[in-house]
């Protein structure tokens, strides 16, 4: 379960780190809410599946997930750069990611 519950902690660090520039240096009242409950749904559910998994993994797995996500998006909804080098370093973050969960001992 711990698994799930850090899945879904770096879904929800997705969801407000694309909600931020809505937020427009939190001026706006309700994307500003958006992005605090979805940041401290994001938190609690890493410190769920902290109780399981070594911190240092479950720490480098949502960020992970984060970064992969949020630049994802970014490039979808946003227009941002596609070039080669920036996936390239995306790819070898998505492989830490894999290799932290293939390799952890929970």
């Amino acid at each position: 379960m711990a698994w799930v519950y850090l899945l879904l902690a770096g879904v929800f660090e997705v969801a407000w780190a694309i909600g931020l520039k809505s937020t427009q240096g939190f001026t706006r009242l309700w994307p500003s809410v958006y992005v605090l409950a979805t940041g401290t749904a994001s938190v609690i559910l890493l410190a769920q599946a902290a109780k399981q998994l070594p911190i240092g993994t479950a720490y480098a797995v949502w960020t992970g997930i984060g970064a992969i996500g949020t630049a994802a998006l970014g490039m979808i909804i946003f227009g941002e750069s596609r070039n080669a080098a920036r996936l390239a370093c995306m790819a070898m973050i998505v492989a830490g990611v894999v290799g932290l969960r293939l390799f952890s001992q929970d």
